[in-house]
Order: structure tokens, then sequence, then C-alpha cells
């Protein structure tokens, strides 16, 4: 499963918890989850829009599961690991629609992240030994 069709591109559809524990602050603008530089592999750019988003809403587990991804692709596994397991500690569940038009639990979507790190998925196709040798 590439990158761009797993989360690139989150947008809360609604919550799932509780609502009387919903989030009070308004849902996190679609912009703010930087899915256009994420999709285009402007890594940097994508994670400044979304330290920015953090920030300001540091429980929303749409922007924390972008997070991790951008962190990843950056090669910070560490942080990325870390931004995905917010995302599954975050009071708010919320079920969001991905880039391939699914839609799961922020929860679920955050693990899956995680053994997508853990298998190296988000490492560019070269540095994760994917290229194909022949021997004569």
């Amino acid at each position: 499963m590439s990158i761009t069709a797993f989360a690139i591109a989150l947008i809360a559809a609604a919550p799932l918890a509780d609502p009387s524990a919903a989030q009070l602050q308004p849902p996190v603008a679609s912009g703010e989850l930087a899915a256009q530089p994420l999709s285009a592999g402007r890594v940097d750019q994508a994670l400044v829009m979304l330290e920015k988003a953090s920030a300001a809403n540091p429980d929303d587990p749409a922007v924390l599961i972008n997070l991790g991804i951008a962190y990843a692709q950056a090669g910070n596994e560490a942080k990325a690991r870390s931004a995905f397991e917010a995302a599954i500690a975050s009071r708010d569940v919320i079920e969001l629609d991905t880039a391939d038009g699914s839609a799961t639990d922020s929860r679920r979507l955050a693990r899956k992240a995680i053994r997508m790190l853990e298998r190296g998925e988000f490492r560019p196709a070269s540095t994760r030994g994917e290229q194909l040798t022949y021997r004569e």
C-alpha cells in the first residue's frame, strides 16, 4: 500500500467518542492537514504546517497521524512513532477519510501507521531494499 493511499489527506468526518467528550475546538481545516505538500513530497513544508496545527490543537488525531507520516518521510522514525502513539492515546476518536476513499477510525489508522513504520514502508523505495538484482 502506498503512503499516499494510506492516510494523506485525512479529513475528520465525525467524532466516534461520547458526544459529551467531544472536542471543544473546531475540527482542523483540511489545509492544516498538509495533504498537498505530503503527497507532493514536500516534507519540510508539510512539517511546518503540521507542527503549527499540532501546537494549536495537540490532541487532534488527524493532525497527529499526518504529522507522524511527515516525520517518517523525513527519516525521523522516533518522532513518527511518538505522533502515531499520541493519536492512539488521544481522548478523541474520530472517523477519518483517507486519500483512497476508505474510512476508518483514528486509532485503527494510527495502529496501522505504526505497523507500516516498523516495516519501513514510509522510507523511499531506494532505501527499503526493494530494488531487484539478477544473478547470471
